[in-house]
């Protein structure tokens, strides 16, 4: 028997990702799956298949069609939307704190506040005082949570946390883990929460 769990690995940058933070926990919880929480840095990976930036950014044409199917896609999800006015933006920051407090029973609301900030509010994520009122939104003691995520040790973590999912195949986000088997792409979450239904 194994544990119905998903592996859910995601960039604060990742337009596609806010679509999969905005379901995810909501369709995990009424398969009775539970999610792990992988935040990464997909710059790293990005440079290590030769790319400086974003592989939308190669492509103009698909640049311009990634921002009308994000606008369409949330639009279907009634989700709200704002194209942002910088992209990609730096993540850095919630993705220490994210990663430090993964298991935190605030992580779901967390990282949808953080990628709301970036695609509805269009404001810079990686800002340490905005992080501090998301955090006390959240009910959170912000200086606590903010000085932990930025230790030495969580730093690391998140170096070596990108790493593994480069070493495990990891090439985009979202993406998602059930065991071995990678799914990409936002439209690939409910195939990969079925499957992680069908271990338990």
């Amino acid at each position: 028997m194994n544990d119905p769990v998903i592996e859910y690995w995601f960039d604060f940058a990742s337009p596609y990702s806010y679509l999969s933070t905005a379901h995810i926990d909501t369709l995990a919880r009424l398969r009775g799956v539970r999610v792990l929480w992988r935040p990464l840095l997909l710059g790293p990976i990005f440079r290590a298949a030769g790319w400086q930036a974003s592989p939308f950014l190669q492509q103009p044409a698909k640049f311009a069609w990634m921002w009308t199917d994000l606008a369409r896609q949330c639009a279907r999800h009634a989700l709200p939307w704002r194209k942002p006015s910088q992209f990609p933006r730096n993540g850095m920051v919630p993705a220490r704190i994210a990663l430090a407090h993964a298991d935190a029973p605030w992580i779901a609301a967390f990282c949808t506040r953080v990628f709301e900030l970036n695609f509805v509010d269009d404001a810079n994520i990686d800002d340490v005082d905005a992080m501090c009122r998301l955090l006390a939104e959240l009910g959170q003691p912000a200086d606590a949570v903010i000085a932990r995520a930025q230790s030495p040790e969580v730093k690391q973590a998140l170096r070596a946390q990108t790493e593994q999912g480069a070493q495990r195949g990891l090439f985009g986000a979202p993406s998602f883990f059930v065991g071995d088997a990678l799914y990409w792409g936002n439209e690939q979450l409910e195939d990969a929460l079925d499957a992680a239904a069908r271990r338990c």
